[in-house]
């Protein structure tokens, strides 16, 4: 009846690092580029302003792309939790077009 585990509920970090969650990673994040995808498809790409524990999402320079195609820029934009997909790191900058 064992679950062969090695006796630890926490994931190996390899190499003695520190185990980050994902709210470290949120909290990281913030004050950078971002792209946050809605379940409808559309992504968003701008500065992560902040965002709380139900994941509702305050972006600043934010642009709209449908399709991969720039849609509409906004200054400030507000995203509800329940709608978004996933939030991942720009790779790119916003001056980059």
């Amino acid at each position: 009846m064992s679950s062969g585990g090695g006796g630890s509920d926490r994931p190996a970090s390899g190499a003695g690092g520190t185990v980050k969650t994902p709210s470290d990673f949120l909290k990281s994040i913030r004050g950078r580029p971002v792209v946050v995808k809605l379940n409808s498809g559309v992504d968003y790409r701008g500065i992560l302003a902040c965002l709380d524990g139900y994941m509702n999402i305050a972006m600043e320079q934010t642009e709209e792309y449908v399709n991969g195609q720039l849609k509409n820029k906004y200054g400030d934009a507000f995203m509800r939790g329940n709608n978004v997909l996933y939030i991942s790191t720009s790779k790119r900058t916003l001056t980059d077009s």
